[in-house]
């Protein structure tokens, strides 16, 4: 077997090592345009948060573990740039020579995973911008931060990146300001939990500016200043955090088919269009377990288990992927921020009739020192009683306790059997009725 991936994080390489598991005799080529493989990209902004740590304390195994113990012909600075199914070749440019490679593959993946998004604004390329996506970007921030006076950041966007590095600015002692055209600071998440995590950040003095399309970015003698429809915004520092598309390029301009968001559409064998191509990670689409559709969720665990699956599906283990439910945590200052599952419109946009709830509890027992508030926002389908989804967010106790939702919207369970699972209880740990049984009890009731 001659197995050539592209893309040497999570996906490349959880296939590449599975890959090597099953095949000792297999010729396994690894083609990765950057100088890194394998790193934490969720630990960025806290490693970016403490000056005391190096951004590759990130790397999980460097280069040289993956080519002498696993024998995997790990190739840096190798960028694709086309594949040629007719010859099952890919074509790519040597980055340090500058000289073309031709590889040929009898299976191939695609583990391109995904670029950050750059909002169309006028000045977006001056020196003291940059995005944060891999550990490159991170390498450049640490460094603006380390040879330069930064006092103020502007961050562009408010989703998960831009409220984890506005933490980590402020650790820094750096002002933040945090902007974005639309109105919502988070709007996949109810109303109540956004209004939260605002009040939270005005409190670690992060200035909130949403609903403000910005028009240009000038670079002058104080630093850097944004134009925007009705604020004017000073500077030294500025991070666009407004998303991240899927690398499919190569994978489209071959003829592969297109997922959600022009992602790599894929089978639950991770297999594409071509039955010699497979691809996983943020590159790739996946089918949500409640509605049976593709959907386009870039997260860590997918990236990795898609990577997995696809080098067993590459040797014939047959090994079909469920799919995926969204389920993610993120902190923000002093408050978890989990979901699981579908938002009010996504529920929407996949055909269901939600109707939610927003219920207030306790993460431990009312008498136990130490007990904070915990907020839940859970969805039911009101044709079917099915449990479409929650988010919740509090000081502690919120992080895990998402799981249980996760691994109900696996087993497709109705609102009222949900109700009815026997949790755990301890007054240092929660309430008689835990906090996602009272949602559940309540969303019950107005189904």
């Amino acid at each position: 077997m001659n197995l050539v991936i592209i893309g040497g994080d999570a996906a490349g390489m959880s296939a590449a090592s599975r890959a090597r598991r099953i095949d000792p005799e297999a010729e396994i080529i690894v083609l990765e345009k950057t100088s890194d493989v394998s790193y934490s990209a969720c630990g960025m902004p806290y490693n970016i948060a403490d000056p005391n740590k190096e951004i590759d304390e990130l790397v999980v195994r460097p280069a040289k573990v993956f080519r002498e113990k696993f024998s995997i012909d790990l190739r840096l600075g190798h960028t694709v740039t086309r594949i040629d199914r007719e010859n099952n070749t890919v074509i790519g440019i040597e980055e340090q020579e500058k000289q073309e490679f031709k590889i040929n593959y009898d299976k191939l993946l695609i583990a391109t995973g995904a670029s950050p998004i750059y909002p169309d604004i006028p000045g977006l390329d001056k020196e003291g911008i940059s995005s944060l996506k891999n550990l490159q970007d991170g390498r450049q921030i640490k460094n603006y931060l380390s040879r330069n006076s930064v006092s103020k950041a502007v961050i562009i966007g408010m989703g998960y990146i831009a409220l984890e590095m506005a933490e980590a600015f402020r650790d820094l002692d750096i002002k933040v300001t945090m902007v974005k055209p639309r109105s919502q600071i988070l709007p996949w998440m109810s109303n109540q939990l956004s209004e939260t995590v605002k009040k939270e950040l005005q409190e670690n003095e992060v200035e909130l500016y949403p609903g403000q399309k910005i028009n240009k970015i000038e670079r002058h003698s104080q630093g850097l200043n944004l134009s925007c429809s009705e604020v004017e915004l000073s500077c030294d520092f500025v991070l666009p955090a407004t998303g991240v598309s899927p690398n499919s390029k190569i994978a489209l301009d071959a003829g592969l088919e297109a997922g959600p968001g022009n992602s790599i559409a894929v089978d639950r064998y991770m297999r594409t269009t071509d039955p010699n191509i497979y691809a996983a990670g943020d590159c790739a689409d996946a089918y949500h377990v409640l509605s049976g559709k593709k959907t386009w969720v870039p997260l860590a665990l997918w990236a990795n288990r898609g990577g997995r699956a696809a080098a067993d599906n590459i040797y014939g283990k047959n090994l079909r992927m469920q799919g995926i439910a969204s389920t993610s945590v993120f902190k923000v200052f002093n408050l978890e921020v989990a979901k699981t599952g579908f938002s009010y419109f996504e529920a929407i946009e996949h055909g269901f009739d939600p109707v939610e709830v927003n219920i207030s509890s306790r993460s431990r027992a009312h008498n136990h020192p130490g007990s904070k508030t915990i907020q839940v926002a859970m969805l039911g389908d009101r044709n079917t009683g099915l449990l479409l989804g929650a988010q919740m967010l509090g000081m502690e106790g919120c992080a895990h306790r998402i799981n249980a939702v996760a691994v109900a919207l696996h087993n497709n369970m109705l609102v009222e059997d949900f109700w009815q699972t026997d949790l755990s209880y301890a007054p240092p740990f929660g309430p008689v009725w835990d906090p996602l049984l009272t949602a559940a009890n309540q969303l019950s009731k107005q189904l």
